[in-house]
């Protein structure tokens, strides 16, 4: 007993049953606040990252940032104008200001919540921010408001980062699918730019050291060295002809008029392979795939990062209206299909049966080449993504564990399916 105030002792030791509450309590306030923590995290994931349009604030988020993006852009430009400089400078500065905490604040909730993502919850949660922040759409943002940042340490004149503003162009291609698709042309067919990159070289090389030969003694001073005559070459054979150097002599005349045409067919090249690749890329998309739409499917969620994006360029996206025969019954099964939205009915003599977002079909008939029972129809706006049989099993000649992932996921839906109806 304390005898000065009248309580037992027992009460308060480290063991007594008053303590033990207090421990239990403050230990349900702990839990209580990462619950709300996480909450909230996985409620600003969906708005920043998984929505993208998908709810009035994903939507009002979206709005918000692409109209800074093209606000800043624009007050960009108006900063080069003397006049608007002097005149407007310190508005331009505040704007620039308010603009990078904007940007700054949106990263670091990308990066809050990259533990959100499916495919980076079995990381720890510093390295799954890593890895979303070496995603090219996190590198992007980062370019964006890292100049300002350099800024403010550097003494030096660094005017030439302030143009680096210009990188906050391409946060639009998060928003924007023809960017994206143009973006991923160019990655997927970078082996074949570069191949005619180095063409292109090869050539200028033979023109500079040609015109360079059969000039240099007529026009010293512009074609006095491969170097001055590559300036030439390149102007010809990209067709420019600034016409500030030109051939006087009949053999370099000559000479320039087949670097004209071989410029033609040069130039052609990439163009001819960015175009062809664009059309490919259009035709298997309807809509830009991301991780945020795969996430949505959980076939998919259960996979790492490295499997989606072995899976992600195999898919064909489509947008489809209502009422819209997928797959014909009787037809060969050559293709697995995933609801990324919407619903879809398969008929059968013994029912119809709905499948809705998250679910897939048409995995079976596919894998064991057999024909479709019932057909299925969509029940409302889908959007389907598509995995054709070859793609699938040169998937799985590369990756056997996402072939063997996918097809454990399917004899789980079948045996379910199976016990439903029994």
């Amino acid at each position: 007993m304390d005898h000065d105030r009248g309580i037992p002792v027992g009460e308060f030791s480290p063991d007594g049953p008053a303590m033990r509450l207090r421990a239990l309590a403050g230990l349900a306030a702990v839990r209580r606040a990462l619950h709300g923590s996480s909450s909230w995290r996985a409620r600003i994931f969906e708005i920043i990252e998984f929505g993208h349009g998908g709810s009035r604030a994903s939507r009002v988020f979206d709005s918000v940032i692409i109209s800074l993006i093209l606000l800043n852009i624009a007050a960009f430009v108006a900063e080069t104008v003397p006049s608007l400089s002097a005149a407007y400078g310190s508005y331009f500065t505040a704007f620039e200001v308010l603009s990078v905490a904007i940007f700054t604040v949106e990263y670091a909730l990308r990066l809050w919540t990259a533990v959100e993502v499916p495919f980076l919850k079995s990381f720890p949660p510093w390295k799954a921010r890593l890895k979303f922040a070496l995603r090219p759409a996190l590198l992007i943002d980062l370019a964006a408001i890292l100049p300002f940042y350099i800024a403010m340490l550097v003494t030096i004149d660094l005017r030439v980062l302030r143009a680096l503003r210009l990188l906050r162009f391409f946060k639009l291609s998060r928003y924007s699918p023809a960017m994206h698709t143009l973006l991923r042309v160019l990655v997927n067919e970078r082996r074949s730019l570069i191949g005619a990159g180095l063409l292109l070289l090869t050539v200028v090389l033979f023109a500079s050291t040609g015109i360079y030969y059969i000039e240099g003694h007529a026009q010293p001073e512009s074609f006095g060295s491969v170097p001055d005559a590559a300036w030439w070459a390149i102007a010809t054979l990209t067709t420019v002809g600034y016409g500030d150097v030109a051939p006087i002599t009949s053999l370099g005349k000559t000479f320039g008029s087949i670097v004209m045409v071989t410029g033609l067919c040069i130039l052609a090249l990439p163009v001819a392979i960015i175009s062809a690749g664009f059309a490919q890329e259009l035709a298997r998309r309807d809509f830009v795939v991301t991780w945020s739409l795969m996430s949505r499917i959980p076939l998919f969620a259960e996979l790492d990062a490295r499997s989606v994006e072995k899976i992600m360029p195999l898919l064909h996206a489509h947008n489809l209206p209502p009422n819209l025969e997928v797959q014909s019954e009787g037809a060969a099964g050559r293709a697995m299909y995933f609801i990324a939205s919407g619903q879809v009915v398969h008929h059968l003599a013994s029912g119809d049966r709905i499948y809705a977002k998250g679910d897939f079909f048409g995995v079976s008939e596919m894998l064991e080449l057999e024909q479709m029972q019932g057909s299925f129809v969509t029940a409302s706006k889908c959007r389907l993504l598509k995995l054709h049989s070859e793609d699938f099993h040169r998937l799985e000649v590369a990756s056997p564990e996402i072939g063997s992932h996918l097809r454990c996921k399917t004899r789980k839906k079948d045996a379910a399916e199976a016990t439903s109806k029994a």
